[in-house]
């Protein structure tokens, strides 16, 4: 019965680092794809200012 306790928590110990390694790698990906919305945010604003007002 030790043994099976000992392979138990090994496992549990596998399964909950491969589920970190998932959200930290999911979670950068995530903030990349924030900072690439900001970028895109700020140059749609510079954009408007650039075309400036239509002629009446």
């Amino acid at each position: 019965m030790r043994v099976l306790s000992d392979f138990l928590f090994l496992g549990i110990f596998f399964v909950l680092l491969a589920v970190w390694f998932f959200a930290w790698a999911a979670m950068h990906v995530a903030s990349g794809g924030i900072h690439l919305l900001l970028v895109l945010a700020v140059v749609a604003l510079i954009a408007h200012f650039m075309r400036g007002r239509a002629a009446v």
